[in-house]
């Protein structure tokens, strides 16, 4: 688990492709702690495994499914990468749960300069817009961010200048694309409520009954049952 809170702008130096998937790697300088080999890192929003270490360079392995999937496989030698160690126990929660599984790729629709801030709207993907709404949390590119808007094609967000500093979202304009993951407690409020209204269509799936006030005790049966 991450918290959509970036410790280090890290540098793809070379990739490898290999026969199920492609290495990346990548400059850093992570603690020595958060840089061992099996450590989980987010790589601007992506989830990955630490295979090898050394002081100043970090090396992963990304299946073609992840790279099929994010803008990771669109990266080339030079492209910087936000960088978070996974949570440990006693970790500040300074963003919001961020699991680390992109669940889509957005596009920059626009980049408006609000005095030193930005105003970034971004295209989301049909299937994850009903999952945004405003004043929620989204993560883009690894970053944990509060939507400000929503419209039927996108979100906006506010990027501040400490955020645009210590980020590579400083360098988002018209057309990049950005790894998505929604917010986990949206994501569980949705399938709740998709369950409940499949069940309306069977009366005995549709919620609680006399018959069921009944058996837990809340009513006598010569109340509930006539």
């Amino acid at each position: 688990m991450f918290t959509g809170l970036v410790k280090e702008i890290g540098t793809l130096v070379a990739t490898r492709p290999g026969p199920a998937q492609q290495t990346l790697v990548i400059e850093a300088r992570l603690p020595a702690s958060d840089r061992e080999v099996g450590a989980s890192v987010a790589v601007s929003g992506v989830c990955l495994t630490v295979t090898a270490s050394s002081e100043r360079q970090l090396t992963f392995d990304a299946a073609f499914e992840t790279l099929r999937l994010t803008t990771l496989g669109q990266l080339e030698a030079g492209a910087r990468v936000n960088l978070e160690p996974s949570l440990r126990v006693g970790d500040p929660l300074g963003g919001h749960l961020v699991s680390g599984h992109v669940d889509g790729v957005g596009t920059v629709r626009s980049v408006v300069p609000r005095g030193q801030a930005h105003e970034v709207w971004v295209d989301v993907p049909a299937p994850l817009r009903r999952f945004c709404a405003p004043k929620g949390s989204i993560c883009i590119d690894g970053t944990s961010l509060t939507i400000n808007a929503v419209d039927d094609e996108g979100l906006a967000v506010g990027l501040v200048p400490h955020t645009l500093a210590v980020t590579t979202l400083g360098a988002l304009q018209a057309g990049t694309a950005v790894n998505l993951e929604v917010d986990l407690l949206a994501r569980y409020v949705a399938r709740l409520l998709d369950h409940r209204t499949e069940a309306m269509g069977d009366p005995k799936e549709a919620g609680l009954s006399i018959d069921d006030l009944v058996d837990a005790g809340y009513l006598d049966p010569g109340e509930g049952r006539r």
